[in-house]
């Protein structure tokens, strides 16, 4: 048996946050860069605070409290996600509002939800109002913060201004700004720094991530995010990207429609993502500054940026941010990649 762990980057904020809990707020919103392991962060630290021996404020991975954290049984935790995120952890749905009441209609007839509903607010109130099973503290893990509606929020809301004793919660976010204030106003800030190149390249390389330094950027700098990119199948720098970005450099228009039959088998919230990621580095080499996500296309995205309008690219890279809502909507895959592509060589063609 063995505790989540911090990762190596973490660890000097986790002893020095952990160190104080003598004067431990009730509620703390992990934030920082997407891809730089928060949810990870948030984990371990919820494992060390119900740890009933820890050592230098760490779980000490042995005691009874660790070895219910590590079963996913300990009765002082509760995870409050999405229905769609439970079930890509492998969790049943239904866990989420376990004493919530059901939800009109049949709940296996519905798609799990992408947001964090009221209801799985209020099936905490029971859990509030009995006494912690051990004697120490009771902890809520809430994760994307983002997935608040309105309504949640302003349950949770409500449920911080009165905290209930023994409880702290850890709200996860990547952009506070995304919140609703007043909530953030009720939670201590906990900003987690990215690590450095060095650090975050001997990590990918520990778990065989190669070329770790053409992921790493891939990834903008972020290593979990770098090491989604790499488990995906796909390459550092995708194949079609290339296809697309050469004739640009030359003042030419790409073969839209091969492009559009590469991207037809392709997620698409994946190639707007790829997409998005060209643009940023598009407006980096128009303002003089290296590219960050595809330095093998550097040479060739700089020869684009020269040619471009930097108005029309701003617009397109706007235009393809709104098309994400449209990624997941049963739409022919082959006439949005078509679409967008000729939106984006039209964008970076004077």
């Amino acid at each position: 048996m063995s505790a989540p762990q911090f990762l190596p980057w973490q660890l000097e904020t986790a002893r020095n946050w952990l160190g104080n809990r003598e004067r431990f707020a009730h509620a703390w919103l992990v934030h920082g860069l997407a891809g730089i392991g928060k949810l990870d962060f948030a984990v371990a630290a919820a494992a060390s605070l119900l740890c009933e021996t820890p050592q230098d404020g760490l779980a000490c991975g042995h005691c009874a409290a660790c070895a219910w954290f590590a079963s996913g049984n300990h009765p002082d935790l509760r995870r409050i996600r999405p229905e769609a995120i439970a079930v890509e952890e492998g969790a049943e749905a239904a866990e989420q509002a376990e004493d919530a009441e059901p939800v009109a209609g049949s709940a296996s007839k519905r798609a799990p939800s992408k947001e964090i509903r009221i209801d799985q607010i209020r099936a905490l109130e029971s859990w509030f109002n009995t006494a912690t099973h051990r004697g120490g503290w009771r902890v809520a893990l809430l994760y994307p913060a983002h997935a608040l509606n309105v309504v949640s929020a302003n349950a949770l809301l409500k449920v911080l201004e009165e905290p209930p004793p023994h409880t702290v919660f850890l709200l996860v976010a990547d952009a506070p700004d995304r919140l609703l204030p007043t909530l953030v106003s009720r939670c201590r800030r906990l900003p987690l720094p990215a690590p450095d190149a060095d650090t975050a390249l001997q990590w990918l390389r520990e778990q065989n991530v190669e070329p770790a330094r053409e992921w790493l950027a891939a990834g903008g700098g972020a290593p979990l995010a770098a090491l989604r990119l790499a488990q995906s199948g796909e390459a550092a720098c995708p194949p079609w990207l290339g296809q697309l970005v050469a004739p640009l450099a030359q003042g030419q228009s790409p073969d839209v429609g091969t492009l559009a039959e590469a991207l037809e088998k392709v997620p698409a919230t994946d190639w707007i993502d790829a997409l998005q990621r060209f643009y940023t580095d598009l407006m980096l080499a128009a303002a003089g500054a290296p590219v960050r996500y595809f330095p093998a296309l550097g040479a060739g995205v700089a020869q684009v940026a020269a040619r471009a309008r930097p108005a029309r690219v701003a617009e397109a890279a706007r235009w393809l941010t709104r098309q994400r809502a449209l990624a997941t909507h049963p739409l022919n895959a082959k006439l949005f990649a078509h679409s967008a592509l000729q939106r984006v060589v039209l964008s970076c063609l004077a």
